[in-house]
């Protein structure tokens, strides 16, 4: 068929009707059709008359295209057909949308994370292609597509040849031994230009080559003639990339001159390694060739401490964060799950997001042996996530996967990655463990959807987020009403509400109870349920309950620092001191970075009248937050405490000022020139009583303030609404100096009995 380009527009091959022409590859010109049996659209490319002789080289080539077609991943443009109509012998492939990476680089370079994310996805893809033993020799920008949603799709296997039989089958092994020089000259590496054999390691200088072109805009070798082109690959070094792009990392630069070695034996050894690479958002791992002697000494070392950092998300859209996000805490929790190891907790990992620390900075700061690092991609259905153990003080590699499934199959691939990094550094798991990673499942695509996004949300904790974070997990539930993920957000969102003081705890509580309940029915083994029902049990003042439900959650999750950290504060407002001290450490030995857990560590210190440890402990916390009000709050107790009543009534002021709550600050000034602290306080606490006919006014906070200004009665009354209320400040109500001078007084006994302490 010897029409032209416009010719073949509008005419059918087969069930193919020719739309338009999209291009020209190194075997023909392409085409987009429209496969009239399936409603799609696909890119036909016709093969140049001559290229196959007759019916033996047809038959081995349409061979070679069954074997191509088993490239089945979703950075390789899938091969759907071959065929010969009208005397065209051609291949139809899956149409990819988009533009070529060569077009996208005629406006420039492309920033350093792009340069990144397109480049795993190329080695991804590379890859999945070398493991079925097919290499590309063609491989340049012209050939990688990139569509709209971001992905990478490398087109034009056309000139691949197999490097080993596929599926043992022998019929094969003819194409495979071929030295004949194929590809593009400014692409191909040296062993193809000498004629010489090539393998998967070919591909990766092609790689390199275009991930230079990526990060600088320029060819690293250039000439200009075809044999001054052959002679800089040959022969000279590539210009380091940091003098045409001083603001690149060396990390980047390093990896793609690794590619660019012009002995084989020096570059990446596998695509795997140089993906790896590629996603690793800290220093460059050790060369391949050193990477097994390393490992091994690695494995030498004990590893029984690991942080999982933020995973990246490659979508480059802001609003897929609540996923990325989602899948970082979903691996914490399944590795927390292993009682013989320590897994930093989400709070002190998420500190790091975005802050490029280095690994060591990171794991001295966490005291952890290795971290895990990784990235997300989800392009509609499918996910993509890549995570990497590492050991922190040597920098060392220890395992690496990536896994592409369909979105239902994230939990299952949480659950895989926590297997397989608790293999590789030989962590026992229980029978018991076993089973519960065992038992995740296939979830409902939107309902989880919505339940990220609600976890999202729950985790600012302001008003406006938290109910956006109720809405979403009620959606979950409307998608899937078997969920008890979704019930576990509703029961925290309504606790939290209640500690917040956003609506009474009477309101909130039951609500709470009720969804962590039925969480409870659906799933036992859910940590994170028992947990919320132990923090409804501890407001019903129903404190054994509420230790059973935490210990049951620190069975089923041994890493849970807000378990350990809840039991601890019930075991010491029931004055069982050596209990706390083991649970309090284990709090902060897991979630080292949690300012909130620190603020509270303060808060206990004060409970034992430990003064001065419970300052440095608060004062450390703000400096990490400067304006957490509870930090403020016992500040102000802890310098009352010690007599330091000017330093007391300021950090009260502090304490209402990050409250916004100016009048009670105006009062509290007025008061104390007027009538020192105690005129302080009594000032305060009328402000705030008279408000309370008008508005919801927290009742501990009035009864602090009477309780400081030495008013009793006032302070009583006011503790008495907060039992109605069932507020949670009251489980600290034996053990707080903030009302050691009610102790002796029959009503404040009363109390403490009706609060079963």
């Amino acid at each position: 068929m010897a029409l032209g380009h416009d010719a073949l527009v509008g005419l059918e091959l087969g069930h193919y009707r020719i739309a338009e022409r999209i291009g020209a590859g190194g075997m023909g010109e392409v085409y987009r059709a429209q496969d009239e049996h399936l409603g799609r659209d696909v890119a036909i490319k016709i093969l140049p008359p001559g290229t196959l002789s007759d019916e033996s080289a047809r038959r081995r080539f349409r061979d070679e295209a069954l074997i191509l077609s088993k490239l089945n991943h979703p950075n390789i443009a899938t091969i759907h057909d071959f065929d010969t109509q009208a005397g065209a012998d051609f291949l139809v492939m899956e149409y990819v949308p988009g533009v070529t990476l060569s077009e996208r680089l005629t406006a420039g370079p492309l920033p350093e994370k792009e340069v990144a994310c397109l480049g795993g996805q190329l080695a991804e893809g590379l890859a999945a292609a070398h493991e079925r033993g097919v290499i590309h020799r063609d491989l340049k920008p012209g050939n990688l597509r990139l569509t709209p949603d971001g992905r990478l799709k490398i087109l034009d296997f056309g000139l691949a040849k197999l490097v080993q039989p596929v599926d043992g089958d022998a019929d094969t092994a003819s194409l495979t031994e071929t030295h004949a020089l194929a590809g593009t000259l400014p692409y191909m590496a040296p062993e193809q230009l000498k004629g010489e054999r090539v393998d998967a390691r070919s591909d990766l200088w092609a790689a390199g080559v275009a991930l230079y072109e990526m990060a600088t805009g320029r060819h690293p070798f250039e000439g200009k003639t075809s044999t001054a082109v052959a002679d800089q690959i040959l022969h000279a070094q590539a210009p380091a990339l940091q003098k045409l792009q001083p603001r690149l990392s060396s990390r980047l630069g390093d990896i793609i001159l690794k590619c660019l070695e012009k002995d084989a034996e020096d570059r990446y050894q596998s695509a795997k390694e140089l993906q790896v690479d590629l996603r690793r958002p800290s220093s460059l791992a050790p060369s391949a060739g050193n990477a097994t002697s390393t490992r091994k000494r690695t494995r030498s070392r004990r590893i029984r401490s690991v942080a999982v950092l933020p995973l990246t998300n490659f979508s480059r859209d802001p609003e897929q964060e609540y996923f990325a996000d989602g899948m970082t805490e979903a691996l914490i929790c399944d590795l927390a799950k292993l009682r013989g190891l320590k897994i930093t907790s989400r709070t002190s990992v998420m500190r790091y997001k975005g802050t490029g620390t280095p690994l060591p900075q990171i794991a001295g700061e966490l005291n952890v042996d290795a971290v895990v690092e990784g990235s997300v991609l989800r392009v509609g259905p499918r996910v993509r996530i890549t995570a990497q153990l590492i050991h922190a003080a040597s920098d060392t590699h220890l395992w690496a996967e990536s896994y592409d499934r369909e979105f239902e199959d994230v939990l299952l691939v949480q659950s895989e990655i926590a297997r397989a990094i608790a293999r590789e550094i030989h962590v026992a798991i229980t029978p018991e463990e076993a089973k519960r990673l065992s038992s995740a499942h296939r979830v409902n695509s939107e309902a989880y959807e919505a339940y990220l996004k609600g976890r999202f949300h729950w985790y600012k904790l302001s008003r406006e987020h938290l109910d956006i974070a109720l809405k979403y997990f009620q959606v979950s539930l409307e998608r899937d009403p078997r969920d008890p993920l979704a019930y576990v957000g509703i029961a925290g969102v309504w606790g939290s509400r209640g500690d917040c003081g956003l609506v009474p705890p009477r309101e909130a509580l039951p609500k709470a109870k009720a969804a962590a309940l039925r969480a409870i029915e659906l799933d036992d083994s859910l940590a994170e349920a028992h947990m919320s029902l132990g923090m409804v049990r501890a407001s019903g003042w129903e404190w054994d309950e509420a230790a059973k439900e935490y210990q049951r959650a620190i069975e089923l999750m041994p890493n849970s620092a807000e378990a350990h950290f809840f039991l601890s504060d019930l075991l010491l407002s029931r004055r069982r001191v050596d209990e706390w001290k083991t649970h309090i450490e284990r709090t902060l030995e897991l979630d080292p970075l949690n300012f909130f857990f620190q603020c509270f560590y303060g808060w206990h210190l004060l409970y034992l009248c430990r003064y001065d440890e419970a300052i440095v402990e608060l004062q450390k916390a703000l400096k990490n937050e400067p304006n957490l009000p509870p930090a403020h709050l016992r500040l102000w107790g802890a310098f009352c405490g010690k007599g330091m009543h000017e330093e007391a009534v300021a950090e009260a002021k502090t304490f209402f000022e990050v409250l916004e709550d100016k009048e009670v600050v105006r009062a509290l000034q007025r008061g104390y020139t007027d009538a020192g602290y105690s005129g302080a306080m009594r000032l305060a606490a009328e402000t705030l009583s008279k408000r309370s006919g008008l508005t919801y006014v927290q009742p501990t906070q009035v009864a602090r303030l009477y309780a400081h200004a030495g008013d009793k009665d006032h302070a009583l009354e006011w503790l008495e609404k907060a039992y109605e209320e069932r507020l949670p400040a009251m489980i600290h109500l034996d053990v707080d100096p903030d009302w050691s001078s009610l102790r002796s007084e029959p009503r404040f006994l009363d109390l403490v009995r009706r609060l079963n302490l």
